[in-house]
């Protein structure tokens, strides 16, 4: 059953509220389909991203090779619904914050230990856990009008969904603690300076382009990308003579694959190389 199928089953409006779960050409599509343009963070779906999450770990060791993250409406995601967290702060204080390690918390974890590349298309609006969920793709691109803050402090709080640590790693100490402290906004032209977006595209496109560099990912070598995210994983907390030889043990490894033999001799033959997978 897909994870389209089971949201629907569970949903009181499967029309409009929940997660897609699409599969063609090797490349998995999720789209956020919130109850409003914003797609809040409620409950019903972050479980919805959850289930896709762990689907997508499934689908990744058989026929998917890429995979995509977009969102239905004006913006991706603007964080927890706060409607929602005002209710429970009223009702039931004590599991106000349980939506951290039942959700988000396992999301992000499942998001970065995927095998497979993973793309993120934003339009409008990236903020809170809507920008954690996004710093969890290996490839991001943006619309010129997509607009990405921390949003945390603005409510008092701090950080959750990973955001402070994958800022921190990507952007250095400093300018992450200014989005941090001050809430600053940043564009996707600001992003796409600070490295944080691959590409910035013109508003409306940032899925149709996701979807051709999903394509362009799920049409490569497989293997090689699998072995070029666990290096990058360990990049930052390996010394130089490991980091030298984890290398050279990985090209080894791929060096005997088909893909590798594939890939030399269509250049010999001043060809473009089929990928297989394996």
């Amino acid at each position: 059953m897909a994870v389209s199928e089971r949201v629907r089953a569970s949903s009181e409006s499967p029309a409009s509220h929940g997660v897609s779960y699409e599969v063609a050409d090797a490349v998995a599509v999720i789209e956020l389909r919130g109850r409003a343009t914003g797609n809040a963070l409620d409950a019903h779906l972050r479980a919805a991203l959850l289930m896709a999450a762990r689907r997508l770990t499934t689908d990744a060791r058989r026929e998917v090779r890429a995979a995509l993250i977009t969102a239905r409406g004006r913006h991706f995601c603007v964080g927890q619904d706060l409607k929602e967290h005002a209710h429970r702060l009223k009702t039931s204080p004590s599991t106000a914050f349980a939506n951290i390690p039942d959700h988000y918390n396992p999301l992000v974890k499942e998001l970065h230990a995927l095998p497979i590349p993973l793309v993120v298309a934003v339009e409008g609006s990236c903020v809170g856990a809507g920008l954690g969920l996004a710093l969890c793709a290996d490839v991001r691109v943006a619309s010129e009008g997509a607009r990405f803050a921390t949003a945390f402090g603005g409510v008092a709080l701090a950080s959750d969904s990973g955001v402070a640590r994958a800022l921190a790693r990507q952007l250095g100490s400093s300018r992450t603690a200014g989005l941090m402290l001050l809430g600053d906004t940043f564009s996707a032209r600001d992003a796409e300076q600070w490295g944080l977006v691959h590409r910035v595209v013109a508003d409306g496109s940032a899925a149709a382009e996701g979807v051709t560099l999903a394509r362009a990912l799920a049409a490569g070598p497989t293997a090689a990308h699998r072995e070029t995210k666990a290096l990058l994983r360990s990049a930052a907390t390996t010394a130089l003579p490991a980091a030298l030889e984890r290398e050279a043990v990985v090209q080894r490894r791929l060096g005997t694959t088909d893909d590798h033999r594939e890939a030399v001799t269509a250049f010999l033959e001043r060809r473009s190389p089929v990928f297989r997978g394996h």
